[in-house]
């Protein structure tokens, strides 16, 4: 087997309170040192200062204009045009006394708009700070009184909202540019507390094409980039320009390594929150690379319309996208005739096969591709050939049938807005890298560190332990929180509470989380999400929360099941109602509950592993319930204060039947 990790340091027992370390090591690509950057390249915006002198003309950002009312086809930007608005923004920015290290705000989401006012505050040495679009008014208060943030760029349909909670900020907060139009009510409105309003098209005009640039450094902070957490206020995750700088330099180096870089000939598809760092990375090296990137209509029921418009050659998802693109293609699959249904199993088991002895992606089966499998290439467009995963951990099976289906590279890759977006990342055509975020990036190394108290030893002959980095991509600290950095940074590691498992590969797998295990009341430890992680591998479930404590020896859940597999199952067994009637039905219950624990068994969960009784939830997990965070990662407390009735009523009556 081939290994694609290098150690580079040994391990370390424990010692004192200090528990043991397991050895560092590197990715392969990277086994004489962490790579160097390019000098010449001092923040992102010398990425777009380059590709405009190299395609001036080349598109670069395209979004899709309604005419009367209906949607057009993309129209575009080019690099030219893009980096001359910049500049007129940045300067605009700077006559309001805003200058390099100020913080400038973008609240929206995705379009054009956002990424010229990022590029504006780059050109001007800015610290940007993106108000994430789904949190509510609390949260973009905070955040603004928080960084003290003096300029804001607002989404047209945004606007009310900042209003509303201007006279909370209007200490920091004194000019708003919106991303379209303002109303003349408006701007009285925000007049009224002394800040001014501004429409996109007055701010660029009052800008200059030929200010001169501040210098920039590799040490300046480029973002503070608040996490939105699970519990409490959101963290400033600090990133400076050398953080980012090296996140695209990496990406460069490994795809040139490993499969086929990024040129000014492909297209990335922007829906992912451009407010997160996993989009953002992958827009700038669109950008360094003189791509272009094309903007959805912030629909989710026209996404696909929109690649189908689009065309992309990139696409990058969460584990939820990608669920449902599988969901959508098995659909059609089973609707399909029995010889539709045959042909397509012997293609995937026959291409699959290939991959598993080691060919390309092209390679294993052009045949079938044709054949078979185009019709669900066309799907995204026809053109994809990379396609990235992240964010969450993507099941086993979902990886697979898009590795065989989507006649595409598919890469699963692990990063926190800590380690500046992706550290860990599979490698292009590398079968055996399956169900593991892959090696370390090529700016890092990494870690095990052991866990007693949760059985994890790092130096056991199948390595465990909690994922520790160090290396250039990693943040400064939180924005004024010296406290909360000290708990996770110690002697130079970044703890990311995440337990990972080092496969023989060099890849790793995520296996756990160390934050999220209670214990029970017979003293056995629940890893919460290890277990949710194991139940959505069923077919009839979406969405798994698991709950315990340590007054309860067992486990209860809410499940949000498939609507469609639980109306065929009611419609075979005379069982009659809406959706929500059949998910109050006992019978459904108890056939959800059988058919999740017997998926658990077929893990090998262990007895209290399993669950004991289900609340079934017709509505899926929502922003806008506060139930889970804008990259889908359950927020525990939440929902255990959202369903804690239900949850009562689940433990009286699991006592009951056990009585």
């Amino acid at each position: 087997m081939e290994v694609y990790s290098v150690k580079v340091e040994e391990s370390r027992p424990a010692a004192g309170n200090k528990p043991s370390a397991g050895p560092v090591y590197r990715s392969i690509y990277a086994r004489d040192g962490l790579l160097e950057l390019p000098s010449g390249i001092d923040s992102p915006w010398d990425f777009l200062s380059g590709s405009v002198k190299r395609y001036p003309q080349h598109q670069m950002l395209g979004h899709r204009k309604f005419i009367n009312g209906k949607v057009g086809q993309y129209a575009w930007q080019t690099y030219e045009e893009v980096y001359d608005i910049a500049i007129k923004i940045g300067s605009a920015i700077q006559s309001h006394g805003i200058n390099s290290g100020d913080r400038c705000g973008i609240y929206g989401s995705n379009c054009p708009e956002w990424v010229i006012a990022m590029e504006a505050c780059n050109s001007q040495g800015i610290c940007y700070v993106p108000l994430y679009d789904t949190l509510g008014a609390n949260a973009v208060e905070f955040i603004i009184n928080h960084a003290e943030v003096s300029i804001a760029f607002v989404q047209e349909n945004k606007i009310t909202s900042i209003l509303m909670c201007l006279p909370k900020c209007a200490m920091y907060l004194k000019t708003i540019v919106s991303f379209g139009m303002v109303t003349d009510e408006q701007k009285r409105e925000a007049e009224q507390v002394g800040v001014s309003c501004f429409s996109w098209e007055d701010f660029v005009s009052s800008g200059c094409a030929n200010c001169k640039l501040p210098p920039k450094h590799k040490d300046d902070i480029c973002t503070i980039m608040y996490t939105s957490g699970t519990t409490g206020d959101p963290k400033g995750v600090i990133l400076t320009n050398r953080a980012v700088i090296a996140e695209v330099i990496t990406t460069e180096h490994l795809l040139l390594e490993t499969d086929k870089v990024v040129t000014e000939e492909d297209s990335y598809f922007s829906f992912l929150p451009l407010a997160h760092i996993f989009d953002q990375i992958i827009e700038n090296y669109c950008i360094f690379k003189g791509a272009s990137i094309g903007f959805w209509r912030g629909d989710v029921r026209y996404l696909m319309e929109d690649i189908q418009e689009l065309k992309p050659t990139l696409f990058c998802g969460v584990p939820r996208v990608y669920d449902r693109i599988y969901t959508g293609i098995n659909q059609k699959i089973s609707s399909g005739g029995m010889l539709t249904k045959k042909l397509f199993q012997y293609a995937y088991d026959f291409k699959l096969k290939n991959l598993r002895r080691g060919l390309k992606q092209n390679e294993a089966s052009p045949f079938f591709d044709k054949l078979v499998f185009d019709k669900i290439k066309q799907g995204l467009g026809g053109r994809v050939r990379i396609m990235i995963s992240g964010a969450a951990p993507l099941p086993r099976h979902i990886e697979e049938f898009l590795r065989v289906t989507c006649c595409s590279v598919f890469l699963q890759g692990y990063g926190l807005t800590e380690s500046c977006s992706g550290c860990f990342t599979s490698i292009a055509n590398v079968l055996p890298m399956m169900g593991t975020v892959g090696v370390p990036i090529t700016t890092i190394e990494a870690r095990l560190e052991s866990v007693p108290e949760m059985g994890y030893d790092a130096l056991s002959h199948v390595p465990r332990g909690e994922i520790c980095l160090r290396g250039k991509t990693l943040f400064s600290g939180y924005y004024k929180r010296p406290d909360l950095t000290s708990e996770v940074t110690m002697d130079g590691w970044f703890h990311t509470g995440d337990i990972g498992e080092w496969q023989p590969s060099g890849a790793m797998k995520i296996i756990d989380r160390r934050k999220n295990i209670f214990k029970l009341s017979q003293g056995e430890y629940i890893a919460a999400e290890n277990l949710e992680s194991a139940y959505l591998q069923c077919p009839l479930v979406t969405s798994v929360w698991v709950y315990g404590n340590s007054f309860e020896s067992f486990i209860v859940g809410v499940v949000v099941p498939e609507k469609r597999l639980v109306e065929e199952w009611a419609a075979a067994n005379d069982v009659t109602g809406t959706f929500e009637e059949l998910c109050k039905h006992p019978k459904a219950r108890k056939y959800v509950l059988d058919e999740l624990n017997n998926t658990g068994r077929t893990h090998e969960l262990r007895g209290f592993e399993l669950l004991k009784a289900v609340h079934l939830e017709p509505i899926p997990f929502d922003i806008e319930r506060d139930l889970i965070t804008p990259t889908f990662k359950l927020k525990r407390p939440q929902l255990l204060k959202y369903y804690k009735d239900f949850i009562d009523g689940l433990y009286q009556e699991a006592k009951g039947k056990r009585a």
